[in-house]
């Protein structure tokens, strides 16, 4: 057998595992798509009221894209919990003393969160569709602009394995998520940047989280997508070097800490 089939046989078999533990405990899956939907209501109906679009425009068409890249943000939470999880259980470390490829553990887990996140999109496009969101261009830029939602995704769940192995412990990562919420929110998924001081909307911009909710809207057609910042009108450009970028630095440290684990 090849290296590259006994990584993927491997990989396999480990997000047949996820899967398996998703079909015994289905309410916890439900729970994980339920809550952006909640998060999704409550600003469009609750707090959308007082909100203006910087150039016009309804409130939700804004809302809704820049909610699908909050989403993908912070999915890299569950990834989090996931791995500090195994590590906890000892599971990891069974892992590492059976004969399988080192990386079979960490890919299978980035496939399986992808697929949670492909689930969390549709529940969240479709909660936006049934609330009145549309897009107006066609069916290539909406498809641009799920790859470019999933690319983000990609790049956070790697920083969560990351971030989970070097954390260790679950009091650890709730720590890490009360830095993860204030840098969601300091972009512009909820409102313009153009509407926040000058240099909180300037570090906004420059927000991962607001390239791609930027982008995403300019696909979409949504309003929202003005702006005379560099950042701004590049929007498209850097959703794709962002999570490039987190990709290049963390998918290897992610490895390297994996084989250092218990040394």
């Amino acid at each position: 057998m090849s290296h590259s089939t006994w990584v993927l046989t491997d990989s396999w078999t480990m997000t047949r595992r996820g899967l398996a533990h998703w079909a015994r405990q289905p309410v916890q899956v439900i729970v994980g798509l339920a809550f952006p939907v909640m998060l999704l209501v409550v600003f469009a109906y609750f707090l959308g009221g007082g909100m203006t679009v910087a150039g016009g425009g309804d409130y939700k068409q804004f809302l809704v894209p820049g909610m699908l890249a909050l989403t993908m943000a912070f999915g890299l939470e569950s990834t989090m919990v996931a791995v500090t999880q195994d590590l906890n259980k000892g599971v990891i470390d069974r892992f590492r003393s059976l004969p399988m490829s080192p990386s079979a553990v960490l890919v299978g887990r980035s496939v399986l969160d992808m697929l949670q996140s492909v689930l969390a999109l549709a529940a969240m496009v479709a909660a936006g569709l049934l609330m009145g969101w549309r897009w107006q261009e066609g069916a290539g830029s909406a498809l641009y602009a799920v790859g470019l939602l999933l690319l983000l995704r990609f790049a956070m769940l790697w920083l969560g394995i990351y971030l989970g192995m070097v954390a260790g412990r679950p009091e650890l990562v709730q720590a890490v998520q009360i830095l993860i919420w204030p840098v969601g929110f300091l972009s512009n998924a909820m409102v313009s940047a153009e509407s926040m001081p000058g240099w909180l909307g300037a570090i906004a911009e420059w927000n991962p989280m607001s390239a791609t909710a930027a982008a995403v809207r300019d696909l979409f057609g949504n309003p929202g997508t003005g702006g005379d910042s560099w950042a701004a009108q590049h929007a498209t450009a850097l959703a794709v070097l962002w999570p490039l970028a987190l990709l290049a630095v963390f998918v290897p440290l992610a490895l390297r800490r994996y084989r250092g684990l218990g040394r």
